[in-house]
Parts: structure tokens; C-alpha cells; sequence
């Protein structure tokens, strides 16, 4: 993995396909981030949460304020699949936001293949 770089004030505008991952961070717009995303149709944010324990409420507040441009919000939850505890998926189904989780390289995949076919798609990805 390419030396990692931080996001701009953990925000990258844009959507981008991730291009790698592993090593406990990400590759995506020729930059590299260690640690976990969150990936919205605004762009790209960096989230603090390493598994799915560590995830808060507030990790939810950008993602729920773009919720009329998201169809499906993917979760990675690292290498095994883990669901959201049934707070976040309260959270996310009472914000109207169709989300489904799988394995973090499943849903970056997935992430790519729906960003490619112009989707609305976005993502919260675990680094792995």
C-alpha cells in the first residue's frame, strides 16, 4: 500500500471507487487512508471506529443528512460479518435508508460495482 495520506480535515469531496484495501486502511482517488471511511455521496469521510463495537450514534449524523441521495448504505464490518447492533439499524431503517452488511471487502466490491452502474449508493467500510 502507497504511503498513507490523512483527508483533508477527514473529508474528501467526491465519489470514488476503492481502488485497495488491507493493511488497515484503504486506497481510493491515487491516495491511500489508514483507517475506517464512511463514503457518501458528498464524499469521503474518515471515521475513528475500528470495529463495529466502537461505532456511536454521531458516526450516523452524515449519513442520515444525505439520506434522500443514498438507495442502499452498505456496512463492511471488517473480516467477519458482524451486524450493526439494533440501535444503528433503528437509526438507519427510521431514516428510511435500506442498508445491508457484509464483510468489509464484500461491501467494497459491492460499493463499486452499484458506484459504476451510477447508483446511489454509499458505504461505511471497517479498515481490515
Amino acid at each position: 500500500m502507497a504511503k498513507p495520506v490523512a483527508l483533508y480535515d477527514g473529508f474528501l469531496p467526491g465519489q470514488h471507487p476503492i481502488t485497495a484495501y488491507g493493511d488497515g486502511g484503504f486506497r481510493f482517488a491515487e491516495m491511500s487512508h489508514r483507517g475506517s471511511l464512511v463514503l457518501l455521496p458528498s464524499g469521503i469521510r474518515a471515521v475513528a471506529a475500528k470495529s463495529i463495537r466502537d461505532l456511536t450514534s454521531s458516526d450516523f449524523d452524515a449519513i442520515i443528512a444525505e439520506r434522500d441521495k443514498i438507495e442502499l448504505f452498505l456496512v463492511g464490518s471488517g473480516i467477519d460479518l458482524i451486524p450493526l447492533p439494533a440501535p444503528m439499524r433503528s437509526l438507519l431503517t427510521n431514516a428510511g435508508i435500506r442498508h445491508e452488511a457484509m464483510q468489509t471487502g464484500a461491501a467494497i466490491r459491492t460499493y463499486n460495482v452499484l458506484l459504476a452502474e451510477d447508483r446511489q449508493v454509499s458505504a461505511l467500510l471497517l479498515a481490515v
